[in-house]
């Protein structure tokens, strides 16, 4: 009896660190979707601006040596 409850607690113990990992990793993923969520939304804004300003002046291609940086 001695040999099957080491195997239970042996098997008790992997599966408390099993939960603990999945909960690691759930917490991992959901920090990566938040960071790709917010890369999108960036790269949507800067399309949007590309896009207006060719259209605003389509003969002068655009340049970001002539953006002013928003801390200016």
């Amino acid at each position: 009896m001695n040999e099957l409850d080491n195997r239970i607690t042996e098997l008790e113990i992997r599966i408390a660190f099993q939960d603990e990992l999945l909960t690691d990793l759930n917490d991992t993923i959901a920090k990566m979707r938040e960071t790709l969520d917010l890369q999108q939304a960036q790269l949507r804004l800067l399309y949007n601006k590309l896009q207006q300003n060719q259209s605003d002046d389509s003969n002068k291609p655009y340049s970001l040596a002539e953006e002013v940086p928003p801390h200016y």
